[in-house]
């Protein structure tokens, strides 16, 4: 199928290999079938190739340098869907060879018009700093370039970039600070996280630590008499904390997203707030992240992770939703685990009871594991809260008749630890031990045990020997681990009971001087040069006591979670407690606080980026209308004239792209009109200049039909420029207008093109809502060529979304001498060629008005320049349609309505 002529079976064929791919599948051996069809002029086709070829560049170097050229050549391509997917698979070949085209290609595609393009640009230089490191100082130029891009689309791409290729230039931050914080909200969710991990880094750099405030800054210590000067400076020491506004911007900015649907971006601000935030503020994460216990158990892992570590050092954040740490049957053990170790760390003397009562619940677990940490979790609270010690001892000790070896096995390490506490006032317990020791046969359990009665034998004088004589008898059968503790047991109760166990002693010495165990053997001659001294040495033997009966520091329980805190939160160094590779590690708060107007950016710095317009500015619409339809139209325009005088310059007369809706509803004034995105791009280009005429210069235009970021009235041109001469072209450029009444906003000089080469500018053209072609002259270095883009009416709108009664509304206001109607004939071929709307939406640059009617067609728009509104309705019949355009602007209903009625009744 791929090998076939026809484009539908291409089309189904490369539908189906994306589709194994989807599942895994191994499609690589279909590489040189699919790559002959690079070149292909079907759009869909094409997409579908590139994705594939995304996938298998890297495997198939050879061939994927192969289509180079190809890829290049779709890096100019009108639509941007196709330059960002050859970028995509640009940038995937990973040959060292290709590395200029590939940085010369992510330079270019930095400057495109689509924020689209620009997005896959910022992914493409993490992947060719991975390639080449070297060109790390090149790629940092676009990496500042793109920071300064005001697209939401764009924000977590660079940002990721950054952190991926100069993590340490916080200088490239400064001035784009409060731009990412107030675009924060808008932005693409994991884009959101990247940003914010990052502005985390940042903060802890350049504002002083929040958490002073609750701390104690006056000197305790003050002289009886102080002068001026010294009083002056104690003031100034005790001055409070006030936290920086652009602090304070961080935290507010990030605040909000605690609600999002987003896991990862919750977790992101609660890290935030955690490093970040005054302490009397962070409590306010608390209810997000106890919200996230409701999702998948990989999500809780991971808050449950972060919550035990906060909860070591915050209880009382946590403490009123302990019941949201209660443990599930339904949980997995590493879940149970990590709600237990929170409920530990929450414990306190309010609260002990109820603790407790749950851990006896969960000591009764089938899950082994779990219910051997929870006898662990009761040590912990035991060895906390003093109030509770005997208690929790007690209940360890009948569970020593469990029948489970696995609770036995824990109760009594654990029981070991807390009697090193206090040793002299359990000697019952360790009796009661001894007397379970012969039903007890895991042997960490046995061993516990008998390091317990060796290390307080002088407590049990009676109940020792006795031990040691039936350990004698199964010395042999042991584990290695228990017969370390039994040699040990010998020879303390040697050195204080000698006369009872003296010769078993020696037995058990002989035993292990021949055991199998190397460890065993090399103990047992170390004891026994120890406590039983021979003629040729014997000098440590004095200090026999001292060695084996020192008096031993009581282990302390303490929480896994203790020292995770020096890694950042919601980091996989957090969940790895270990550094991973590309950890950036929090610096610590500067002890003054930098300088802050390193932030501030000038407002007027942005007009900085644009050229000014060829020809003078656009006067006041006055001269346009000679009667006012109203005296309110009148009062505006009067106010846009005043506001253009003010600027002062020429150029200085545009618009921001931000007030493009206000400016845009200044004729016809509705809230309910709100402009949209293209339905529909059509990818048909005209010639400017043909190869020919230019003497090897070749120009093509295309009308993107995006709002024009130089000026809210202008159309926003295409403009592609190739070189097909044998010499380098210089200075491409704009030199002068020849059209009346019509302002043109050149694009910058292009100084070289170099022979075989091609590049894509964009330029703005108010055509004042006239399908009259713009002039100027295209000039080079050495020759100068009068050229003209002729505008098609379809091409003079911008496409507005509206609901269907608001429709209804405002075509009532449009009625009479604005309505232009007319009765088209329709063939059989016509109609089923493809949709009436695609047929509309394709010749126009309208926005589809919701309808209820199958055969009612809506559409809305409005004029570019003047902002006029204009309406389409297609009422579809049995032999033909019922066409009408409202507008003020009746000559453009007109030309619009003559427009459709010829590309309605073709049929293709």
């Amino acid at each position: 199928m791929l090998e076939s002529s026809k484009e539908s079976l291409k089309l189904e064929a490369m539908k189906r290999v994306v589709g194994l791919i989807a599942k895994g599948k191994n499609a690589s051996e279909l590489f040189p079938a699919v790559v002959k069809n690079v070149a292909n002029k079907n759009l869909e086709l094409k997409k579908l190739v590139y994705v594939y070829l995304v996938r298998y560049a890297e495997e198939q170097q050879d061939l994927a340098l192969l289509s180079i050229s190809t890829f290049q050549r779709a890096l100019k391509d009108p639509n941007q869907l196709i330059r960002a997917s050859a970028l995509r698979v640009l940038s995937s070949i990973r040959v060292p060879i290709i590395v200029p085209i590939m940085m010369l290609a992510i330079k270019e595609a930095a400057s495109d018009l689509s924020p689209y393009v620009r997005k896959t640009a910022a992914h493409a230089i993490q992947k060719l700093y991975s390639l080449d490191a070297d060109q790390k100082d090149h790629l940092i130029e676009v990496i500042e370039k793109l920071l300064k891009d005001k697209s939401t689309l764009v924000a977590g791409s660079v940002v990721m970039a950054f952190e991926e290729v100069c993590p340490d230039r916080i200088d490239l931050i400064h001035r784009n600070y409060r731009k990412l914080c107030n675009l924060l909200m808008d932005v693409e969710e994991w884009g959101q996280v990247v940003i914010i991990s990052m502005l985390t880094r940042y903060a802890r750099t350049q504002f002083i630590s929040p958490w002073k405030e609750d701390g104690v800054f006056e000197n305790s210590e003050k002289a009886f008499y102080e002068s001026d000067e010294e009083k002056r400076k104690s003031a100034e020491e005790t001055k409070p904390y006030a936290m920086d506004p652009d602090h304070r911007l961080l935290l507010r900015s990030t605040k909000p997203l605690l609600q999002s649907r987003n896991t990862a971006v919750v977790m992101s601000v609660a890290q935030l707030y955690w490093h970040l935030a005054p302490k009397h503020e962070v409590n306010i994460i608390t209810k997000s992240l106890v919200r996230l216990l409701r999702s998948h158990r990989e999500v809780q892992y991971i808050v449950l992770q972060n919550i035990a570590t906060m909860s070591i050092q915050r209880k009382g954040m946590f403490e009123p939703f302990m019941k949201s740490f209660y443990v599930r049957s339904t949980d997995a053990t590493h879940i149970k685990t990590l709600k237990l170790e929170i409920l530990t760390n929450l414990a306190n003397e309010a609260n002990i009871s109820t603790v407790l009562r749950e851990f006896q619940t969960y000591v009764k677990s089938q899950d082994k594991a779990f219910a051997a940490a929870t006898i662990q979790a009761i040590g912990r609270c035991a060895t906390n809260i003093s109030e509770i010690t005997d208690t929790c001892l007690n209940g360890l000790v009948l569970l020593l008749s469990n029948r489970d070896e696995t609770v036995v096995a824990e109760s009594v390490v654990v029981i070991r630890k807390l009697l090193q506490t206090q040793p002299s006032e359990h000697s019952d317990i360790i009796k009661h031990m001894a007397k379970l020791f012969d039903n007890i046969t895991v042997p960490m359990a046995r061993a516990s045990i008998l390091w317990l009665i060796g290390e307080y034998c002088e407590h049990v004088p009676k109940i020792a020997p006795d031990v040691l004589r039936k350990m004698a008898k199964t010395f042999h059968n042991e584990e290695d681990i228990v017969k370390l503790q039994t040699v040990s047991l010998a020879a303390k109760l040697y050195l204080t009971n000698s006369k009872q166990t003296k010769l078993l002693t020696q037995y058990i010495l002989n035993l292990g001087k021949y055991d199998q165990n190397y460890d065993i053997r090399d103990r047992t001659r170390f004891i026994r040069q120890l406590i039983v001294p021979s003629e040729r040495g014997g000098a440590l033997s004095k200090y026999a006591r001292r060695i084996l009966l020192a008096p031993k520091p009581a282990p302390v329980l303490q929480s896994a979670f203790k020292d995770r805190d020096r890694f950042q939160l919601g980091t996989l160094s957090h969940t790895l407690n270990s550094k991973a590779t590309g950890y950036l590690e929090l610096s610590d708060w500067p002890p003054m606080a930098p300088d802050q107007s390193v932030r501030n950016v000038e407002v007027a710095e942005a007009m900085k980026e644009w050229s000014p317009a060829v020809g003078k500015a656009k006067s006041s619409k006055s001269d346009d209308k000679f009667y006012s339809d109203s005296g309110e139209e009148e009062d505006e325009q009067a106010a846009d004239s005043g506001s253009d005088e003010e600027g002062g310059s020429e150029g200085s007369t545009r618009t921001p792209v931000c007030k493009l809706v206000s400016v845009c509803d200044r004729v016809c004034v509705c809230v309910c009109q709100q402009l949209s995105s293209p339905v529909f791009v059509p990818v048909h280009t005209y010639e400017l200049l043909h190869r020919m005429t230019g003497k090897g210069l070749a120009a093509q235009y295309h009308f993107s039909r995006q709002p024009c970021i130089y000026d809210d009235r202008m159309i926003s041109v295409q403009l592609t420029f190739s070189n097909n001469g044998d010499h380098t072209l210089e200075n491409i450029h704009i030199s002068e207008k020849t059209s009346a009444g019509q302002n043109i906003h050149c694009f910058s000089p292009i100084e070289c093109l170099e022979p075989e080469k091609s590049v894509t500018v964009s330029m703005g053209v108010d055509f004042n809502d006239s399908t009259q072609a713009a002039s100027f002259q295209l000039c080079t270095k050495a020759e100068g060529f009068n050229v003209s883009i002729q505008p098609a009416v379809g091409e003079l709108l911008l496409p507005v979304t509206m609901s269907e009664q608001d429709f209804s509304k405002e075509q009532g206001k449009l009625q009479g001498m604005n309505e232009s109607s007319a009765t088209i004939a329709m063939t059989p071929e016509s109609i089923t060629s493809q949709p009436l709307h695609r047929k509309v939406v394709n010749m126009a640059n309208v926005g589809v008005v919701p309808s209820g009617q199958n055969n009612v067609h809506r559409f809305a728009a409005k004029l570019v320049s003047s902002g006029a509104l204009v309406l389409v309705c297609v009422v579809q019949k049995d032999s033909g349609a019922q066409l009408t355009v409202n507008t003020e602007k009746t000559i453009i209903g007109s030309m619009l309505l003559r427009e459709l009625q010829t590309v309605l009744s073709q049929g293709s």
